[in-house]
């Protein structure tokens, strides 16, 4: 009897035991990665407006060392290893940006001096309209006290009631002089200008130190990108590994699409840009407006609209029939982006939506700032792989891309192929 009130025992405490344990536990184990996940989300919400920079830098890490690792990747056999092929890569990227910013350098040192001999001459223009404004309103608010000082002295002349003695009057000295004058807006203006031009200087700082972080992140990931993938996946439960490698995997095969479709784009509309102009507004003028347009055709969709602007306002300074010729050539490039290079290049890299993208660009600029509209184009495509992976194969396991068109033209009261 006495052994077998021990076994119970002893099996009552296994039972415990088995119970305590989080590995046998499931119940208790999901309990505590839910209070690690709210937990996680709570701190990620509250410091996000102190850290949006960071989490920004380390996005655009990713995504470009993602972007160049395949061609790192090919070089490293004749480079000597990844190092070598970095090394080439980084040589390469600085180049390119030493040109761009040779070529931006001498228009806009020729436009600073040309700019600083012009505008004493404006600003003389400028004051001598401002000053004879001052004096009339001065002269007005003269005239204005003295009819206001006559009307007072007569109805103090006239009305010799208990009431006007108790009625404040208006006293000359206490007229509307005591207003700001042109100048002293003039003033306060030039003030509001100052401030925003503080607060542009601080955005860039702030600009320039995320691109130098991303510079010396993506190099030294490039030379070595597992440390940075191993620990993505040590924050991933083990029971979900393959679901994690299945998304990083989708993820590292779009990011080459992405960066090369991207590329592509910038270098085919820059130079078509440069070859219209130069013919119209010369060599310089054409290099630089070529570059912009390069430069904005990052942006998705509103980049080649924003491009626009400058070229307009280089033409308007031309004079005479210039404007009109620019205006048209930015149409024929508008045209064959819509019509030949977004469908035959860019969308093989990235067929997303325009309407995602676009609230995309405005949720990561309001979100990271102006450099947000970097990641605009990549988070639709990140959030559409998590939603396939991880969404859609749970919950629409047999539901296709034509079936869901199918309800949508269905709901639409459609018939007919895409577009109609």
């Amino acid at each position: 009897m006495a052994k077998a009130d021990k076994r119970q025992k002893q099996a009552a405490q296994a039972g415990n035991n088995v119970k305590n344990d989080p590995e046998t536990n499931p119940k208790k184990t999901s309990t505590l990665l839910y209070l690690g996940i709210a937990s996680s989300v709570f701190v990620f919400v509250q410091t996000f407006s102190l850290l949006s920079s960071i989490y920004l830098s380390f996005i655009l890490t990713l995504l470009i060392a993602l972007a160049l690792n395949p061609l790192v990747s090919s070089l490293r056999t004749t480079m000597g290893g990844r190092k070598g092929a970095t090394a080439l890569v980084v040589f390469l990227m600085i180049s390119v940006l030493s040109l761009s910013g040779w070529a931006f350098y001498i228009p806009l040192r020729d436009s600073v001096s040309n700019l600083s001999e012009v505008l004493p001459e404006y600003w003389e223009r400028l004051q001598k309209p401002l000053i004879k404004m001052e004096q009339h309103a001065k002269r007005s608010e003269i005239r204005m006290q003295a009819e206001v000082t006559t009307e007072i002295t007569n109805a103090a002349e006239n009305n010799e009631m208990d009431e006007s003695e108790n009625s404040p009057e208006p006293e000359p000295t206490n007229s509307p002089a005591d207003s700001s004058t042109l100048r002293s807006s003039l003033a306060q203006m030039l003030g509001a200008v100052v401030g925003s031009m503080t607060n542009f200087a601080s955005n860039g700082a702030q600009i320039l130190l995320v691109l130098v972080t991303v510079f010396f992140g993506v190099i030294f990931m490039l030379m070595n990108p597992r440390p940075i993938i191993s620990s993505i996946f040590s924050l991933v439960p083990v029971t979900h590994h393959d679901k994690a490698t299945a998304i990083i995997e989708r993820i590292c095969r779009f990011a080459p699409a992405w960066g090369g479709s991207t590329l592509a784009g910038m270098l085919t509309i820059g130079l078509l840009v440069f070859a219209l102009m130069w013919p119209i507004l010369g060599f310089m003028d054409a290099l630089v407006l070529g570059l912009i347009a390069g430069l904005l055709e990052s942006v998705p969709f509103l980049g080649p609209t924003l491009s626009t602007f400058p070229a307009l306002l280089l033409a308007i300074s031309k004079g005479g029939m210039t404007p009109l010729w620019v205006l048209l050539a930015y149409v024929a490039v508008q045209a064959l982006e819509n019509n030949i290079i977004l469908p035959v290049i860019m969308s093989r890299g990235m067929r997303l939506n325009a309407v995602a993208v676009i609230f995309s660009m405005l949720l990561c600029v309001s979100t990271f700032g102006v450099l947000g509209v970097l990641i605009a184009a990549p988070m639709v495509a990140v959030i559409n792989i998590f939603h396939e992976e991880i969404y859609r194969k749970r919950y629409l396991p047999a539901i296709t891309d034509a079936n869901l068109d199918a309800l949508a033209r269905k709901v639409l009261h459609t018939k007919g192929v895409d577009g109609d």
